[in-house]
């Protein structure tokens, strides 16, 4: 069966292109579809279906500009009520893909509306399974996000939904079925993913927590629920971007991308309430930077932290990158709906500087320098990892304020003395230290390599009881 797993790192997200006998169907489509359509014509075959396992709250499906660009038919699952023409589909409604045969099934529990698709190969024969957010490598999926739009779906609710859909719509398939699933580790849309993005049902069976087959539905909601932190504030907003419509990314991106002098990015900043974000590398930043701007930097998990960060999809943005990267990061965004990009600064940071304005820079020391002022001064370490990470291994007596909650915790930060500023390798702490001199705060120093670098020197480090909350 020929069948492609098109795996986005930065978002931890599988798409699949599948193609028999001059047809094609594309599962669970990024934001951008040209890639597709260009692999589509590389094998000669026209675009049939756009099949949705349900409606995506960590990006931004490509369903509706792919189906308006190639004539492909958008098919859900049951339940689904999408504000635009699509399929809903039976559980185990068949459609026919060239000589292959795509079988839904209707596996509520993530969502509603969650539904996997069987696949059979030109013989009859079962070949895999695409599980959307039903079934990942290690894991399954987090049952708490409906809830924002439907109180009655609650965990509880949907997680007995999932157990009863795995056992009885999935566990009862062959074992040596290969699984593939929407996502992977680093994903927020589970807790415990593997970094292997694909693997046999029977082998998951074996090792998948939630596939035991003893499992009781009341231990299946305890264990999946324990230690499920709270969804980043931008997945309900994606949820009704998906169900809804938005507008075509090719429009997103000509908005964006217009260039504008230093003067010009400065009263637009002032006259729309713009963020100003600066993706270019961390050590970039550090060393100079616009007042009041905000880093992301694009070889990070930019995507996610822009949602969890920045959380309303409507915020104007104002973009600082490096030179050739302005669409990539509009781009970017718009995978996590982020479609309000006014423009980006023409020349970078050098034309800011060269029409006269000012910038300013992070204190920044190696990991020696921590190690050495803080033997001489004892004073306050944040720890900007997340809690799991922190249990694993810390500075004694550090402060744990995880990136994710900076927002929320700035009453933790010290307000007036300086403290030092780590997180595991660099990329997080200066986000963090970013936002906190945008509310004010100036009395950081940033520790560089973070925690890889600081347990390499002569800095006391303690490991604390794990923690129940994710790594991921």
């Amino acid at each position: 069966m020929k069948i492609e797993q098109i795996y986005t790192g930065c978002i931890a997200q599988a798409a699949y292109y599948l193609e028999s006998n001059g047809e094609a169907a594309i599962f669970d489509p990024l934001r951008e579809v040209q890639p597709y359509i260009e692999k589509a014509a590389k094998d000669n075959a026209k675009i049939k279906y756009i099949f949705e396992t349900h409606f995506h709250a960590d990006f931004v499906s490509g369903h509706l500009d792919l189906a308006k660009k190639t004539g492909a038919e958008i098919v859900y699952g049951p339940t689904a009520a999408p504000e635009f023409n699509a399929i809903i589909a039976e559980d185990n409604q068949e459609f026919k893909v060239g000589n292959y045969t795509i079988r839904a099934i209707y596996t509520p529990g993530h969502t509603l509306e969650s539904t996997c698709y069987l696949l059979l190969d030109e013989n009859n024969n079962m070949h895999g399974i695409i599980t959307g957010d039903t079934l990942f490598i290690g894991d399954v999926g987090r049952p708490d996000l409906a809830q924002a739009l439907t109180s009655e779906l609650t965990q509880e609710v949907l997680a007995s939904h999932l157990f009863d859909s795995l056992r009885n719509k999935i566990m009862v398939l062959p074992d040596e079925l290969i699984v593939y699933p929407s996502h992977g580790a680093g994903s927020a849309c589970g807790k415990n993913m593997s970094k292997e993005t694909t693997d046999t049902l029977g082998n998951q069976k074996k090792t998948n927590y939630a596939l035991r087959a003893d499992m009781t539905k009341e231990e299946f909601t305890a264990e999946l629920l324990d230690g499920l932190g709270a969804p980043p504030a931008y997945f309900p907003q994606n949820v009704l971007m998906n169900i809804k419509g938005y507008d075509s990314l090719d429009n997103i991106i000509k908005k964006g991308a217009t260039p504008l002098t230093a003067n010009e990015l400065e009263a637009t900043a002032n006259s729309t309430g713009a963020i100003v974000l600066d993706v270019r590398h961390e050590n970039d930043f550090v060393k100079e930077h616009i007042p009041n701007s905000i880093f992301i930097g694009l070889h990070g998990g930019f995507a996610p932290w822009v949602g969890a960060l920045i959380r309303d999809v409507n915020q104007p943005i104002l973009l600082v990158t490096p030179e050739g990267k302005e669409e990539e990061t509009i781009t970017r965004l718009a995978r996590v709906g982020f479609d309000n990009t006014l423009g980006y600064l023409k020349g970078g940071i050098e034309a800011w500087k060269a029409a006269g304005f000012e910038t300013e820079s992070i204190r920044s020391i190696s990991p020696d320098e921590f190690a050495e002022g803080l033997a001489q001064n004892p004073i306050t370490v944040v720890d900007s990892r997340k809690p799991g990470e922190f249990s694993n291994g810390h500075v004694a007596e550090a402060v744990n304020i995880p990136l994710d909650f900076v927002n929320e915790r700035f009453a933790e930060v010290p307000a007036e003395a300086d403290f030092y500023l780590h997180c595991a390798g660099g990329y997080r702490s200066v986000i963090m230290a970013s936002i906190l001199k945008a509310r004010g705060y100036h009395n950081m120093i940033n520790v560089e390599k973070g925690f890889s670098g600081i347990k390499n020197t002569t800095v006391q480090t303690v490991v604390s009881q794990a923690s129940s909350c994710s790594n991921s």
